[in-house]
């Protein structure tokens, strides 16, 4: 039986093939160019405030809120905020993501937790906390009001 004989293609030119695969690439999305910060850019349809030093943007998302706050290097808890709220220690619960920065957290028993970005943080009401070294930290915070202890199966106050 005799070998059927096929036709050969011509061969494009390396030049023209890598012309070819550059008019049908996807375009690469667009960046900022600014040089902004998005993770401090400001949130859309958010409310936004300052407390003690704290910037804080909540926006609601069901019957939850989520909340970034940017902390400042050098916040503490008992010095910045005790004498706005009134109370000896945070009795918020806070949790979230730490996205930026560290944060020391001191409950009223003694305990220390210290919370280094990237890290989910689950702090329980009744501490004092501050910022570790000279970047801010950014938590992005979920919470259900004055429900959140109870929605989210906390203890009311930290205990071992």
């Amino acid at each position: 039986m005799a070998k059927k004989k096929t036709a050969k293609r011509p061969r494009k030119a390396a030049g023209a093939a890598k012309r070819s695969k550059a008019r049908r690439a996807k375009p690469a999305p667009r960046r900022a160019t600014s040089g902004a910060d998005v993770l401090l850019a400001h949130l859309k349809n958010a409310d936004r405030r300052e407390i003690g030093g704290v910037q804080l943007e909540v926006a609601r998302a069901g019957a939850a809120r989520v909340k970034r706050m940017i902390y400042p290097a050098g916040f503490r808890w008992s010095k910045n905020m005790k004498p706005i709220v009134g109370t000896e220690l945070c009795m918020h619960a806070h949790v979230g993501f730490l996205a930026r920065g560290r944060i020391h957290i001191e409950y009223a028993d003694g305990c220390i937790v210290e919370h280094n970005a990237p890290q989910v943080v689950a702090i329980e009401p009744g501490h004092d906390g501050w910022v570790v070294g000279r970047e801010p930290a950014v938590l992005i915070e979920f919470d259900f009001e004055g429900d959140t202890v109870e929605r989210l199966g906390m203890p009311a106050r930290h205990q071992h």
